[in-house]
């Protein structure tokens, strides 16, 4: 076969690659109910470019788009759930902290959808990273320039706590879990993490012997299985009252089988869970 023959060939298995990836996301969405949600947040935030601060994200790239799309989804989803509880207590002004919070995607997101109540809802974004701050509070919003360990010496306290994808990127992720527990008085803390079927340390980029500097936004330390993270919750004083898994594949159907492409590529999906302050098992361990 001619270098040219295997060019062609090589680009006609990534389209199908890339058509198969998609079509799984959508599937999946669709599957969960979460389908309207995900047009809903398109109409709120069109560009998503500005995601992340190490990488600008190429919104052209139907992969890139359905990918970010459903996981933004999956996490309001969980986000209303909690607001809901709040509501049903007749909470008239809500208190939101994002931590580890990148442009403001998710707070934007909670105030359209929830602009039609009769309640205020304030909200504070944290990040270690100066270019995530001054993008935040250039759209209007509050922001905090602070590590997330660190977060406990400003006295930040609000009602809902929400942190997407970011406890794996902590060094010590149960000293920051137990000191938003024991230092704030907080309702619920809402925490997604990859998913994936067997804990391992992440650090990918020793594994496969990265010699660029990296940032702390691309370098996963701990990836948990849910139960792991469970263990990790109660150790550190919290209780789970609801948790979801969201793959990036249907249960059922055809695209079931992209299952085992995710897995090679990134991961099933991600994990998602509601949390409540609860001392009753951290008080077991008397070594802190």
């Amino acid at each position: 076969m001619s270098k040219y023959l295997r060019s062609m060939l090589g680009k006609f298995v990534r389209r199908i690659r890339r058509f198969l990836l998609v079509n799984s996301l959508i599937a999946s969405t669709r599957q969960r109910g979460e389908a309207d949600l995900k047009k809903k947040l398109e109409l709120i935030m069109p560009d998503l470019s500005d995601q992340y601060t190490s990488t600008i994200m190429n919104m052209n790239d139907r992969y890139i788009v359905e990918k970010m799309r459903s996981q933004h989804a999956f996490q309001i989803n969980i986000a209303l759930k909690t607001i809901q509880y709040l509501i049903d207590k007749k909470k008239d002004v809500i208190n939101i902290a994002d931590i580890g919070d990148s442009c403001g995607t998710h707070i934007t997101y909670l105030k359209n959808l929830l602009s039609d109540l009769p309640i205020d809802i304030q909200t504070l974004s944290v990040n270690l990273d100066k270019i995530a701050i001054d993008k935040i509070k250039q759209k209007g919003m509050n922001a905090l320039l602070c590590r997330a360990e660190d977060l406990s010496k400003y006295n930040i306290n609000a009602d809902i706590f929400l942190s997407y994808e970011m406890v794996e990127h902590l060094l010590n992720p149960i000293d920051f879990l137990r000191s938003i527990s024991i230092n704030t008085d907080c309702s619920y803390f809402v925490i997604s993490v990859p998913y994936i079927r067997r804990s391992r340390v992440g650090l990918h980029y020793i594994r496969n012997n990265y010699k660029q500097e990296v940032l702390s936004e691309e370098t996963h330390i701990f990836e948990l299985c849910p139960e792991d993270w469970d263990l990790i919750f109660q150790f550190s004083g919290w209780k789970v009252i609801y948790s979801d898994r969201y793959c990036q594949y249907p249960s059922r159907g055809l695209f079931n089988i992209m299952k085992y492409e995710w897995r090679r590529i990134d991961f099933d999906g991600f994990y998602g869970v509601i949390l409540t302050r609860d001392h009753s098992i951290m008080k077991r361990y008397k070594d802190w």
